[in-house]
């Protein structure tokens, strides 16, 4: 695989650079046909796993430890969450916590007898938006991690995704099947992040442009692209400990100070207020809307939408897998599962009840504005808001460099996790891969970025993650089986033991 990997990313970013009308053409036949004919699939998917990992939390085997019976987690839990947050989230959240439900304030399936643009139609576009980056998606993250970490650091194997397949394939893992499996956990990993580098860079040049009047363009995105995958490239040079560990927690306490900003110079009581009131209306119509497959294929809504949300997050779910796995040995099941799960989508709720319910105030009661600048350009959201914002514009100027950074440094933070995650796939579990090694793959998921920017946009960005994201769901499924067929045999090791010693590496 360290051949054939390589191999297949050069030869599609030579596909996409020589034809690039064609590849424009093929990427949206793949997602057209996959939201047409799989959605119940990706849907009954995520459903799946928000309920695994719950019931797993809950069991009997919820006091397994990620490691030995004796270890102890090697990160603090302000610099273990930062990492979570940073690395799982960051940089999307930053482009769709004003621009998706501004979206949706405009209309969508759920709206019922609900008007437009009326308090009733934000209240419904907040609700969709925290379905889209809450419990469902961390939870594909926390079973993808789970899993990785009980083989690597309870049962010895590498920290590779065709070592969760152990319990079906032996020492097959070893041989073409499972170098099949992390093939496709690098491809994953590769457009799941890419997609993710391409709308960071379209909100980055919205950014500078406020900050500079720099023109906002495909040809500058690619050059802030491949910007900040040297500096990221490098950062993955000095590992997790320094460069990783030291950006996330520095993307915590940006993160802290834009909310605080947002806070103090916009509408508080009513934000505040809005998070509680969001947190509510979530849970309640979760099931609902989570439950919920479109039959009409002339609305591309559920396509668009929560289709290309779950196959990101299924895309991504490798990279971030591997990496919460590498950050989190010596916690129990019980302690990972509510820690990933509750702790960032807590986090994302209220980022986005913050920045989300900010613009609404300025629309509903204020002058407006935000709707006119999503529908013409749907990156400039969070800069228009900060504009309109009642801050004057010395500390206006001030916010919007604070975001643009924090930009940056989520998209250092996602692009240098995601090289060490693939590094790790490609050498059979190395968690200190080569300099050269790293180098390649940090450049490549900079050219992929750029190579699907120039090829086709937010739409190619948007089918990379969607098709990526189905042949390993079926890898996902297999390793799902293979760690409940794991956990009831040390189950059963315990109970035959005299001494009850559980298996440990």
């Amino acid at each position: 695989m360290t051949i054939l990997a390589p191999l297949m990313i050069i030869a599609f970013l030579l596909f996409s650079l020589l034809r690039p009308d064609y590849a424009r053409d093929l990427f949206n036949s793949m997602r057209d046909f996959i939201t047409n004919q799989l959605s119940w699939y990706y849907i009954s998917v995520v459903n799946f796993y928000l309920l695994f990992v719950l019931g797993l939390a809950l069991s009997k085997f919820g006091n397994i430890r990620l490691g030995g019976d004796d270890e102890r987690p090697e990160f603090s839990n302000f610099s273990w969450l930062s990492m979570l947050f940073g690395a799982g989230i960051g940089i999307g959240i930053l482009f769709w916590s004003i621009a998706e439900p501004l979206t949706h304030f405009q209309g969508n399936p759920f709206m019922g007898e609900a008007q437009p643009l009326s308090p009733e139609a934000a209240q419904i576009a907040m609700r969709l938006t925290m379905f889209h980056w809450g419990l469902h998606g961390w939870a594909l993250y926390a079973s993808v991690a789970l899993i990785l970490a009980y083989f690597a650091y309870r049962k010895g194997l590498p920290l590779t995704i065709s070592a969760s397949l152990y319990p079906i394939l032996g020492d097959r893992i070893y041989g073409p099947l499972g170098k099949a499996a992390d093939l496709l956990a690098v491809l994953g990993t590769v457009f799941g992040v890419a997609t993710s580098l391409g709308l960071g860079a379209q909100q980055m040049n919205a950014g500078l442009a406020t900050l500079t009047g720099i023109e906002i363009n495909t040809g500058t995105q690619i050059l802030l692209i491949i910007g900040i995958s040297i500096v990221a490239t490098l950062s993955a040079l000095t590992g997790v400990n320094r460069g990783i560990r030291i950006l996330s927690e520095l993307n915590m306490q940006l993160t802290g100070v834009i909310l605080a900003l947002f806070l103090v110079f916009g509408p508080t009581l009513y934000l505040l207020s809005s998070f509680a009131g969001n947190i509510v209306d979530y849970i309640i119509h979760l099931p609902r809307i989570s439950t919920w497959v479109n039959d009409d294929p002339s609305d591309q809504w559920q396509g668009w939408w929560t289709i290309f949300y779950w196959g990101w997050w299924i895309a991504w779910s490798p990279f971030c897998g591997i990496f919460i796995a590498r950050i989190s040995r010596g916690r129990t099941i019980r302690e990972f599962v509510f820690g990933v799960l509750l702790t960032p989508t807590l986090l994302t709720i209220f980022w986005i009840s913050v920045f989300g319910n900010t613009a609404f105030d300025i629309e509903l009661f204020g002058n407006g504005g935000i709707v006119a600048a999503v529908n013409t350009e749907t990156t400039s959201a969070l800069f228009t808001t900060i504009n309109l914002m009642a801050m004057g514009k010395v500390l206006a100027l001030i916010t919007a460099s604070i975001c643009t950074l924090m930009l940056i440094t989520y998209f250092v933070t996602s692009a240098d996790s995601a090289t060490l995650v693939i590094c790790t796939l490609v050498t059979g579990g190395d968690q200190n891969p080569s300099p050269l090694t790293r180098i390649f793959w940090g450049s490549s998921i900079g050219a992929v970025a750029a190579v699907l920017l120039f090829s086709g946009g937010l739409s190619a960005l948007q089918t990379a993650s969607i098709v990526t994201a189905l042949p390993f769901s079926v890898i996902l499924l297999l390793a799902t089986y293979g760690l409940c067929k794991s956990l009831y045999q040390e189950q059963s090791n315990r109970k035959n033991s005299p001494l009850n010693i559980g298996e440990t590496s």
